[in-house]
């Protein structure tokens, strides 16, 4: 190849690439000056979050020699300065506004957004603690509560959909629906931020968990892995497009076990202290105590692959 095959070929690429018809739904065009999400920063953020929520676990927080409240102090710092720079760049990046002013007119509020979510984490830390006992409690192959923290996936997606969930309650855009992604590209379970989920909830296991964003858990639940908390279809508006919102996903009260591969859809409720067994498919209603399970299998002989 000449050079100028060589430097033909890129051109032709780079003029493809350049057409406006090809990228016009996955392409932002954002202002000079304005701020973009950074995956980066949001990541240092939830690592802050578990630093400040379980000291001595996670960072270099010790309880020792009265430190403690320094390490908090400087994670703070960190974090705030971290959280209003994302919730800017998360409020800038969803308005439609042309002007540059926006950005300033944004900070303001990202500033007392990023202020409210650290008050939020006393309360935050107060849930957590409720679901880190009761994982230890429902798992009898746990040791001890440092060993449920450290390794336990359920424990860190809950961490972030809790964090997520503040945030989504303070109507922060984008930013909510980040940092449940990381959790689910981390641990495999998707736990949509909108969901309303109660105190001392476990996820055992873990690894595909689907919790829809119009759920609504209460306390007390345990949930295994491969469940399924989704919508059994999606009305559609007068154009054909999905509509958006409405109340679409279970209602599981409180005290309820969902075992493995169980697929519960549509708006349903399953009512306290039931139990659903491992890949049943639930499309109605259950009252209080409800036991759920497969039918039993029937039991056949196959002589050389006869009825097979």
């Amino acid at each position: 190849m000449t050079t100028q095959e060589f430097e033909n070929r890129l051109q032709n690429t780079i003029d493809k690439l350049s057409e406006p018809e090809s990228y016009k739904l996955v392409c932002h065009e954002h202002l000079k000056g304005e701020p973009l999400p950074s995956n980066k920063n949001i990541a240092r953020i939830i690592e802050l979050v578990r630093e400040i929520l379980f000291p001595g676990y996670f960072g270099n927080t010790t309880l020792r020699g009265g430190t403690t409240k320094h390490y908090m102090g400087v994670y703070v710092d960190e974090l705030y300065e971290l959280l209003s720079g994302e919730i800017l760049a998360s409020m800038c990046f969803e308005c439609e506004e042309t002007t540059i002013s926006k950005v300033e007119r944004h900070r303001s509020k990202a500033e007392q957004d990023a202020i409210d979510l650290i008050e939020f984490l006393p309360e935050m830390r107060r849930q957590l603690v409720t679901d880190v006992e009761a994982t230890f409690l429902n798992d009898p192959a746990a040791k001890n509560y440092g060993e449920v923290i450290f390794s336990y996936p359920g424990i860190r997606a809950i961490t972030n959909y809790r964090f997520a969930h503040r945030l989504l309650q303070l109507q922060v855009p984008l930013l909510p629906r980040i940092i449940a992604e990381m959790a689910h590209s981390e641990t495999g379970i998707d736990i949509h931020p909108r969901a309303q989920i109660g105190e001392s909830f476990t996820i055992d296991h873990g690894t595909g968990v689907v919790i829809g964003s119009t759920c609504i858990i209460g306390s007390n639940v345990k949930i295994y892995q491969g469940v399924t908390l989704g919508a059994k279809s999606f009305p559609l508006d007068e154009n054909g497009n999905p509509i958006k919102g409405i109340p679409r996903h279970p209602i599981v009260e409180d005290d309820v076990v969902i075992y493995a591969g169980a697929t519960i859809l549509g708006r349903v409720t399953i009512g306290k202290g039931s139990v659903i067994g491992g890949n049943v498919w639930v499309t109605n209603d259950l009252p209080p105590n409800s036991r759920i399970i497969q039918k039993r299998p029937k039991e056949s002989t196959f002589t050389d692959g006869a009825g097979i």
